[in-house]
């Protein structure tokens, strides 16, 4: 049973509110900055990578901590690490809104993803302190997972009207208010999570990951300027190599490795975490490209790209919930292989996207990717949540939001140089983005197919 330290004043739905708070801030800031890049590039005096930047490096440090941070929520407790993160992300979102450059502007986003680092793992492990039970915690996940995936969807809209109304600013200081209300409820309601105080934080092996991922997303993003074969770009790959070649050989023998290598031999984590990184490719990439399109293609405002992504926000929540009872009834590995399933149908379709489609042939596709993503999501924390143990909570989400966040660098960096607005022919360059975000999620689907033989019953898991 796990153990945690409670309070009859403490309410569970109240800390499900806190912790569903945070997350919707740290969604809201990956999907909401792509409405305003246009605006950005304008006011700051911005180019395509920088653009690029823009996005990625939030998600490079919410990528490069993770893991560390879910260590860190299982050593001093999820509650003290995601009310830490929750401070320093909003801190950081004021600094964001206030920026006059590209350098501090990225400096804050920075800043902004190690405090979304902090509190994603934390969250994830608040709601497993909160929910006991299997199927209410199945719920809780379903809930929290909706109301992100809400906050993704819902993103370029609320962008839109953000931009439009009050300048580009404003997409970062909307959180301060949100986070204020987070931090109030998470210190009256989240309960208290007994702390660990063996679990050790692994420095080598988080100097390597990050040294690792930088090279990578370096890569990534200059290969659109300079191409695949540029000097730099090749260094940044064979940096990545390397780095990640020692950070493999140095896990393996760590007594307290930051990547414990044998949460892979469990199926569902290695499935789920694979899944996860297809997701965020396709998503974030294409919430990526399919804004540049919207705005330098197609010549619409930001208010008017927000619109555009309205179809995909509306059924999220819906899905989600749906998703929640179709894995408490029938296990995880369903709403795995029909969220991918229909992920995929919806990136094919974005291949027969034209400037001059109609909405409808632009929503249907993008409607068909919500759907599909916002099916998926719940059912692979689910999976994880339901094959670790309680010490092992935190590391174990920062292992599967760690594998979404690389995908969702990956996504934009390559979307990115597909779809870069001075080399013209945008359309052709989202068509050839969405069908590589179509074979990446079928690669997922077979994985889940091939590696998930049992449908993943959660009072099987629940009673280990």
């Amino acid at each position: 049973m796990r153990k945690q330290l409670s309070s009859p004043a403490r309410s569970p739905r109240l800390a499900l509110l806190a912790t569903s708070l945070g997350f919707v801030i740290i969604c809201l800031d990956v999907t909401v900055v792509n409405v305003a890049l246009a605006r950005m590039r304008d006011s700051l005096g911005l180019d395509s990578t920088a653009l690029e930047w823009v996005v990625n490096a939030y998600t490079l440090a919410f990528a490069s901590l993770l893991l560390s941070a879910g260590a860190l929520a299982d050593r001093f407790g999820a509650r003290r690490i995601f009310l830490a993160g929750f401070v320093v992300f909003t801190c950081a979102s004021v600094g964001c809104g206030l920026s006059d450059g590209a350098a501090l502007l990225v400096g804050a986003r920075v800043v902004q993803g190690i405090g979304a680092a902090l509190c994603v793992p934390s969250s994830l492990a608040l709601l497993g302190a909160a929910f006991p039970e299997p199927h209410a915690r199945a719920r809780a996940v379903s809930v929290w997972a909706g109301t992100a995936a809400l906050a993704l969807g819902a993103g370029p809209l609320v962008g839109g009207v953000l931009v439009d109304r009050f300048g580009w600013p404003a997409i970062f200081l909307i959180n301060v208010p949100i986070g204020v209300v987070g931090i109030w409820l998470t210190i009256a309601h989240a309960p208290e999570t007994k702390g660990h105080a063996a679990r050790r934080v692994d420095l080598a092996g988080q100097t390597l990951a990050v040294v690792a991922l930088v090279g990578l997303t370096y890569a990534d993003v200059e290969s659109g300027r300079l191409g695949w074969t540029g000097m730099t770009v090749l260094t940044g790959l064979a940096v990545a190599a390397v780095a990640g070649g020692l950070f493999v050989i140095v896990e393996a023998r760590q007594a307290q490795p930051l990547l414990p290598l044998a949460l892979f031999r469990d199926a569902a984590v290695s499935v789920s975490a694979l899944t996860g990184l297809s997701l965020n490719f396709g998503y974030y990439g294409l919430m990526f490209a399919m804004s540049l399109f919207f705005q330098n293609a197609r010549h619409d405002t930001p208010l008017e790209t927000g619109l555009a992504f309205l179809p995909m926000t509306a059924v999220v929540a819906v899905a989600n919930v749906a998703s929640g009872s179709l894995t408490a009834r029938f296990g995880y590995r369903l709403p795995m292989l029909v969220g991918q399933a229909v992920a995929a149908l919806g990136y094919v379709s974005l291949a027969f996207v034209r400037v001059d489609s109609s909405a409808l042939a632009v929503a249907l596709p993008l409607l068909s990717v919500g759907v599909g993503v916002a099916l998926a999501v719940p059912s692979i924390n689910t999976a994880v949540l339901a094959h670790v143990e309680p010490s092992y909570m935190g590391i174990a989400s920062g292992v599967l939001n760690t594998a979404r966040q690389i995908g969702g660098v990956l996504g934009v960096g390559l979307f990115g140089s597909l779809v870069r607005p001075e080399f013209g022919h945008l359309a052709e360059g989202l068509h050839r983005a969405a069908m590589l975000a179509a074979l990446v999620t079928l690669l997922s689907l077979l994985s889940i197919v091939t590696g998930l033989k049992t449908a993943g019953s959660m009072v099987t898991d629940g009673a280990r």
